[in-house]
């Protein structure tokens, strides 16, 4: 699902005012690769993975998603 048209240009604002300024950890389903088609503007995705990246320690989890409401107490 894209990000609303200029929500890309946002987060990256987000973004490039705590770069390094303080840590942010950040979570997605999507791969680096897609970002592009997230935000819908290639450059944007770049400048995003640029600054969120540098610095940074990437931990890349694989498996299936556990729905908490359907797990047995």
């Amino acid at each position: 699902m894209p990000v609303i048209p200029g929500g890309g240009n946002l987060f990256f604002q987000l973004v490039n005012a705590r770069y390094e300024r303080g840590s942010m950890i950040l979570t997605s389903n999507r791969g680096f690769a897609e970002w592009s088609e997230v935000f819908g503007d290639s450059v944007v995705a770049t400048a995003l993975l640029n600054r969120l990246l540098h610095h940074a320690v990437v931990i890349q989890i694989e498996g299936q998603a556990t729905v908490y409401g359907s797990m047995p107490i």
